[in-house]
């Protein structure tokens, strides 16, 4: 329907090819005209080519899909191919370990692997093939690369001729139980679905009518794409999402956003930046599903532009918004506040009237946003015009001063950072969900907001909070609700559970690898959905009688004190980083302990979640004392200690926080790096992975309760 609607207009956007680093700066972006276009019509073309080359090279109604590489085009075609094949599509997030990425190709019975470029194929190959007997690959019937075509030809020598793309693919890859598997160029890939040819002896001709018997056998509950969790124990687990919850999610969300912020409601173009994992079920549904469906709805199409791999890691994902002007923008909380800091470090250097005009307009659009929020007092609106005419500049700089609605999920975002954000006349709008529930089943609008909730519950779904049974999830008693956001007594707390037409099929089981597996799925799938519907989150939340819902803390990482008291860590953590912004995290630790410590982090020059960064102090970091610049200074330094000692004593004693004794930290380390994807202690999400930091700074966590003083040096 898209296609049909607004088959001329574009669709898909990426600078090809990739302007290479230059002594590791990125060169200017293209100009939008210069950028790589896909429309519709011809996105639509191209998922045709390739669901008909997937059923060629014998993939089967069912069969998975496999992707790995970083956001393109390419990524997208192939994920609508599979399901143009009757089948699914499971992606690998970038940051995979070789090993994890061959368990999630053995582990969703891949047949076609979408791989990105050289480094991935080796690891890949090596992962499959050091798999132990009766764990390993069985089904891969072929590979496909879709780095830039003159990058394929360079590096793995594909021909022009079909009798040299045949040769090719005929050499192929030994993968242990696979034999050896063909290898296609992405060109090849298309031409095989395009062409009435088919190489090394495959049955040639049209595949067009047997992809539209597969696409008219797809039923709504059928699984449309296999989602890996980010665990932070064990191997991931396969959520399986259907064709149904992926279209509910995806017309309810922009049903809310039609009527909120007008998105989609007139004939023009809307613009989103894909950068974060489309393997993750934010990057799928924001990126992949909402524009097609958004198109196929609405007056408006919906085009996607893709940042650079690097951008990220180098701090150019501005550069990128500059040009495509999002009129939707998803940020993880780390993203926010990496922006949040760049804008921080250029107000420090203003001076004078400009820096008071500055701070004046600042002042007045937080009172504004502060005003905006559900269950508030409306703020002054005097200079309110000046004050956003200023800010619109900084907006602008950003590549956010079309952005009509700016959102945040898949990890909890410091209420201080939203504040900032309200300064500077943006509002964020904190959504909820898991990649159970196929993404968001809370969320949050302009005229429905309330910094520190996540938002209520979207149309069509049910969001209660349940006291659950220990032993038997199946009983539960309903908690009441909170009469305001701050009042967080107990009585009104308890584990958040959903349930609707969004709510996953279950944890997808591989018979492949043995009994024992499927019977720990099914036991897994049934420890998540109860008898009645109801997905149980694991997080501890409470809904106020204004039906906005709050996260405090996750049962998994709730610290249970010596005397037996549930300490929810993640708001006396958010307190100290509010009260020295050169934090970049805090850690408490203290299970079963008779007290507890904290591990510190400082943001540092390339720190971005996926790699730790250097010993350079950055941002706030860089400003708290000017003689101090290095992480490795930091440790020894008394303005650092004794700033951070007071943000901690200012946790300590604030009881909203800090409700009780018990709950205080007494010691703590600042460690010599950042937490990372690389370091295995964030997510792809960038959730801390606590059990494994514990694990990684055990000898320093026994050093600070063996040692007297509240601030005990790094060693």
């Amino acid at each position: 329907m898209a296609a049909e609607k607004s088959g001329d207009k574009p669709a898909l956007k990426v600078e090809r090819p990739v302007p290479e680093l230059v002594d590791n700066k990125p060169p200017p972006a293209m100009p939008d005209a210069e950028w790589t276009t896909w429309t519709y019509s011809q996105y639509l073309e191209d998922v045709q080519c390739g669901a008909k080359a997937c059923i060629k090279l014998g993939f089967k109604p069912n069969d998975s899909l496999n992707i790995w590489g970083f956001n393109a085009p390419e990524w997208m075609i192939a994920s609508f191919a599979a399901q143009f094949a009757g089948g699914k599509v499971a992606g690998i997030y970038p940051t995979d370990t070789e090993d994890t990425a061959a368990y999630k190709v053995v582990h969703s019975g891949g047949s076609i692997v979408v791989i990105e470029d050289a480094p991935k194929f080796t690891k890949l190959v090596k992962g499959l093939n050091e798999r132990v007997e009766g764990q390993g690959a069985t089904r891969v019937k072929a590979i496909v690369y879709y780095g830039t075509p003159s990058a394929q030809d360079k590096l793995f020598g594909f021909g022009k001729t079909k009798e040299e793309l045949t040769a090719k693919a005929a050499d192929g890859v030994d993968i242990k139980g696979c034999g050896n598997v063909p290898v296609h160029s992405w060109n090849t890939f298309l031409e095989i679905g395009r062409g009435d040819w088919s190489p090394f002896g495959m049955t040639p001709g049209s595949t067009q009518g047997e992809m539209d018997t597969r696409v008219s056998n797809a039923k709504p509950g059928n699984c449309a794409a296999l989602i890996y969790t980010s665990g932070t124990t064990g191997e991931p687990k396969a959520v399986m999402i259907s064709h149904d919850n992926l279209s509910f999610e995806a017309m309810t969300l922009f049903a809310l956003l039609k009527v909120s912020v007008g998105f989609g409601s007139e004939a023009t173009q809307e613009r989103l930046l894909s950068y974060l994992p489309l393997s993750h079920v934010a990057g799928m549904m924001v990126d992949i599903v909402s524009p097609v469906v958004s198109t196929a709805t609405n007056p408006a199409w919906s085009t996607c532009y893709f940042a650079r791999p690097y951008d990220l890691k180098v701090g150019a994902i501005k550069d990128r918004l500059q040009v495509a002007r999002p009129t939707i923008f998803l940020g993880v909380p780390l993203v926010w506040e990496k922006i949040a800091d760049k804008i921080r470090a250029i107000g420090a250097s203003n001076t004078g009237v400009k820096k008071a005009m500055g701070d004046w307009a600042k002042g007045v659009s937080l009172d504004h946003s502060r005003g905006n929020q559900l269950c508030t007092e409306p703020g002054s609106a005097l200079g309110l015009g000046i004050a956003q005419a200023l800010m619109n500049k900084v907006k602008e700089g950003l590549g956010l001063d079309q952005c009509r609605y700016g959102f945040t999920g898949a990890a909890p975002i410091r209420v201080d950072t939203l504040e900032y954000f309200g300064s500077l006349g943006l509002g964020i709008n904190e959504v909820y969900g898991m990649s159970e529930c196929t993404g968001a089943t809370t969320v949050s609008l302009p005229e429905a907001h309330q910094w520190g909730s996540c938002g209520f519950e979207m149309p069509g779904t049910e969001v209660k909070v349940f006291i659950v049974d220990e032993k038997d999830l199946n009983k539960k008693k309903e908690c009441p609700r909170s009469p305001a956001l701050d009042n967080t007594e107990e009585q009104y707390q308890g584990e958040l559970c959903y349930r609707g037409r969004h709510i996953m099929m279950g944890y997808m089981a591989q018979p492949d690898l043995g009994a024992d597996h499927v019977a720990e799925m099914e036991k897994k799938t049934a420890e998540t959905i109860d008898k009645d519907g109801w997905l149980h989150s694991g997080d501890k939340g409470m809904i106020t009688e204004a039906g906005m819902c709050k996260i405090t803390g996750r049962y998994k990482e709730l610290i249970i004190g010596s005397g037996g008291e549930n300490i929810a860590p993640i708001p006396i953590e958010d307190h100290i980083k509010k009260s020295c912004d050169g934090i970049a995290e805090v850690m408490m630790v203290g299970d079963k302990r008779k007290y507890n410590i904290a591990l510190i982090t400082l943001k540092a020059v390339g720190a971005n979640g996926e790699v730790p960064g250097t010993d350079d102090l950055d941002a706030g970091a860089a400003r708290l004392n000017p003689e101090v610049t290095t992480i490795s200074g930091a440790i020894k330094d008394k303005v650092w200690i004794d700033t951070i000692t007071e943000a901690i004593t200012s946790a300590n004693n604030n009881r909203k926080v800090c409700p009780n004794p018990p709950a205080k930290i007494q010691k703590f380390s600042i460690l010599p790096k950042n937490f990372s994807e690389e370091s295995n202690e964030l997510t792809p999400t960038k959730k801390l992975k606590r059990k494994v930091v514990e694990n990684i700074y055990a000898s320093t966590i026994e050093k600070l309760y063996a040692t007297d003083g509240v601030y005990i040096p790094y060693q």
